[in-house]
């Protein structure tokens, strides 16, 4: 019987099984479609939160935007298919189909019934007003007695 050396230097099973995909919490986002995420921006005033999504090429009859429990949702689906002619023949044909889901948990300082939102040169405007008694007050003087 011989004696094999162990050597630490060649990576097991086990090592190569945390290097795949599976593992990989890096910060990258994509829809089920693997099309990337549109890039958002969250702005916060006095008065409301401001959310912008950048999705240029899209128009506004492509978003639903849903809120449910305090938990906004935008989305949006949309499939472009190219017209031919009837004496048009493929010889390769691509269709595009881009779908994303975002979604973000309100806090309960604003006012769900006010919100609204409008598309704009391929950025969608949310606009989430706050509620009046969550607005910050002016300091006042109390008089002691």
């Amino acid at each position: 019987m011989s004696l094999v050396r162990f050597s630490n230097q060649v990576p097991s099973v086990f090592d190569r099984f945390f290097e795949g995909d599976l593992f990989d919490w890096s910060n990258r986002n994509f829809s089920n479609t693997n099309t990337t995420l549109p890039s958002v921006n969250i702005k916060e005033n006095s008065d409301e939160f401001k959310v912008e999504v950048a999705a240029p090429g899209f128009n506004k009859e492509d978003f639903k935007l849903e809120l449910n429990h305090d938990v906004l949702t935008i989305s949006s689906e949309k499939q472009i298919e190219n017209e031919t002619k009837e004496d048009e023949h493929f010889s390769k044909r691509e269709f595009s189909y881009q779908s994303f889901t975002r979604s973000f948990t309100l806090p309960h300082t604003v006012d769900n019934d006010r919100i609204d939102a409008k598309y704009d040169n391929g950025i969608l405007h949310v606009n989430i007003p706050k509620k009046e008694e969550s607005k910050p007050k002016p300091s006042r003087m109390i008089e002691i007695k």
